[in-house]
């Protein structure tokens, strides 16, 4: 239930925070974007990597990492990499944005796919989903769209994560198969962290700041 659950009150949470304070700290939000992409790699290095090693072949679990990295590279042509905090929201929209709703609709399907099987994980998705829910809230709320469509566009980004969950843990799929998309996530979540921990200041240097929240961030997932 909280691999279903937990998702949801990311998104909420990181939709009130916009509600409730319109006026955001870009300083905080790199930060907290920073901390997301370390403990979203902490986790996924510590919990799901050497699970999928210890039931698939190595060079095929290779394959299917490599083939989630250009998957998500793909997905991000067509979303403008909201998926690590890239999104322009300085720029009102009046046309709905259909290639960000099903980019960022189908890295959410998937990034729910292993949480059944990895509670730690859970928490890891929280953390990354906060920023991101936030940033495309202040996006729609901003844009020019009708208010039935940001509350579309929000309830199915909402929901998309849970239904990864709910049908990674409810079908009758081989173990393998499960193992196999689970690698997939694994090199989504490789590309997001990575892009997000280097790109999360504008100059790409790393502050003190910066190097304390991302120690800390690997240092809470290990103990967790």
């Amino acid at each position: 239930m909280i691999s279903f659950l937990a998702p949801i009150f990311a998104v909420i949470f990181g939709v009130l925070i916009v509600l409730l304070h319109s006026k955001s700290n870009p300083l905080n939000r790199r930060l907290c974007l920073a901390f997301s992409g370390a403990f979203l790699l902490s986790t996924t290095i510590f919990e799901l990597l050497p699970e999928v090693y210890s039931h698939l072949d190595p060079k095929q679990i290779g394959v299917f990492i490599m083939g989630g990295i250009l998957l998500q590279i793909i997905l991000e042509f067509y979303s403008k990499g909201a998926e690590h905090g890239h999104l322009d929201t300085n720029e009102p929209k009046s046309i709905f944005p259909w290639l960000l709703f099903m980019s960022l609709g189908i890295h959410a399907f998937f990034e729910g796919f292993p949480l059944r099987e990895h509670k730690n994980l859970i928490l890891g998705v929280v953390i990354h989903k906060i920023p991101i829910a936030i940033l495309i809230a202040t996006y729609l709320l901003k844009s020019k769209l009708d208010k039935s469509k940001v509350i579309l566009f929000i309830l199915v980004f909402t929901i998309m994560t849970p239904l990864g969950s709910l049908i990674g843990g409810s079908l009758n799929i081989s173990f393998k198969i499960i193992q196999s998309v689970n690698a997939i996530v694994i090199g989504m979540f490789f590309h997001i962290s990575t892009i997000i921990l280097f790109e999360s200041r504008e100059d790409h240097n790393f502050n003190i700041n910066k190097i304390l929240i991302v120690i800390s961030a690997v240092v809470l997932a290990y103990i967790i």
